[in-house]
């Protein structure tokens, strides 16, 4: 007989029977947009280990089998799933950085992304600010290089720079797919966080579709963006401006926003962070690079301007229209500068904030429905909306 263990045994065993062999048991996802002094250079990364169990089985009158010892090959699965995780990681990074610059802005820091061979480089506008001469260190460790504005919009918070010259190993990046996104995918967002240039943080998709609306202060453009990414990516002040990757080496995103706690006094929420969609990034920036400005914006607009109102006990309480474009998209639908929009669509309206965000998830023609009062009537007319 082997040394194996053996199992309990209910009764005594036959008194003529052989031992026989051991049966197999088998073991069955308010905004603070970011720019930093410039200080030294980092990266990070990160790997995912797995564990395996072995069972021991006992079986009622039977032998039960030794426990399984991993074989070599097992003993390898683990490593060898982190080692290709590990290698995707770094062939990524290796792929991307090289498109990922460091943009000194005046006094202030941001991150940008080489757009194509001519040197074109596209970053948020809170990055530009008003700054009309700029220096970029690219990643391959050459003398910052001087870059000037093409064209800056705020209203979508992208910019375009060109470098006066393309220094060598510099590459245009890759954009993917903003269709394709899904929650879930692991993502890489590289910058220069808090000045750390070349910097990578990996986190997942957490949400896609949000409408997120940017603060006026602290050099924010105020800006409401519709489709952003949501990621789980840390995005620090500087990595504005710079790149969110998935594991195929496109670019899906430009980082642009970080979500803050308003009960933690404002200060950042961790793993709350939103990208700008690269289709719209696409958009804007050719449209730039072709024209020198933004002739075709894709954003939704009533024609109108307007303000927040406040009800008896000073709460938001709608947006009162202030003027009308003449032939607007409000004009031709009947709304005259007094009244009050409460709702659009599906979404309540109860300040300017709320109607910008509920236009950013509408396109220009597309028919809604605006409630409103008049003289405290209640009323409602359908809008064919136009274009910012």
């Amino acid at each position: 007989m082997d040394d194996a263990p053996r199992s309990r045994r209910h009764r005594p065993p036959p008194p003529a029977a052989d031992s026989g062999p051991a049966r197999r048991s088998r073991g069955a996802r308010r905004t603070t947009p970011g720019r930093r002094p410039l200080r030294s250079a980092t990266a990070l990364a990160a790997a995912i280990s797995l564990a395996a169990l072995s069972v021991l089985a006992t079986g009622c009158g039977e032998e039960s089998e030794p426990a399984v010892t991993p074989t070599s090959s097992t003993r390898a699965a683990a490593p060898r799933v982190v080692d290709d995780l590990q290698t995707a990681y770094q062939d990524v990074i290796e792929d991307v950085l090289p498109s990922v610059v460091q943009i000194e802005a005046g006094d202030s820091l941001g991150s940008g992304v080489v757009y194509d061979e001519r040197g074109h480089l596209i970053t948020n506008a809170h990055v530009v600010d008003s700054a009309d001469s700029f220096q970029i260190t690219v990643a391959t460790g050459e003398e910052p290089v001087p870059a000037k504005l093409v064209s800056s919009y705020p209203e979508q918070d992208l910019a375009v720079l060109k470098l006066d010259r393309v220094p060598t190993g510099v590459k245009p990046a890759v954009f993917g797919d903003s269709s394709q996104v899904q929650v879930g995918q692991i993502v890489l967002a590289m910058g220069s966080p808090l000045g750390l240039s070349g910097s990578v943080t990996q986190g997942i998709v957490s949400a896609v579709g949000r409408t997120v609306t940017e603060s006026s202060s602290g050099g924010g453009t105020g800006a409401t963006i519709g489709n952003m990414v949501q990621t789980s990516a840390a995005i620090n002040p500087g990595n504005s401006g710079g790149a969110l990757v998935n594991l195929d080496s496109r670019i899906i995103g430009i980082p642009t926003l970080a979500a803050t706690d308003p009960d933690l006094g404002n200060s950042a929420a961790p793993g709350i962070g939103f990208a700008i969609p690269a289709s719209m990034v696409k958009t804007v920036a050719d449209q730039i690079i072709t024209t020198g400005r933004v002739t075709d914006s894709g954003r939704a607009a009533l024609g109108i301007t307007a303000r927040t109102v406040l009800d008896d006990n000073y709460q938001p309480s709608g947006t009162a229209v202030v003027d009308v474009e003449k032939g607007g998209p409000a004009d031709d639908a009947g709304l005259k500068s007094g009244d009050i929009i409460t709702r659009l669509g599906s979404a309540q309206i109860t300040t300017i904030t709320s109607l910008a965000e509920a236009l950013a998830s509408e396109s220009p023609g597309d028919k809604v429905v605006v409630a409103y009062t008049r003289g405290g009537e209640r009323r409602s007319a359908q809008v064919t909306l136009g274009e910012i």
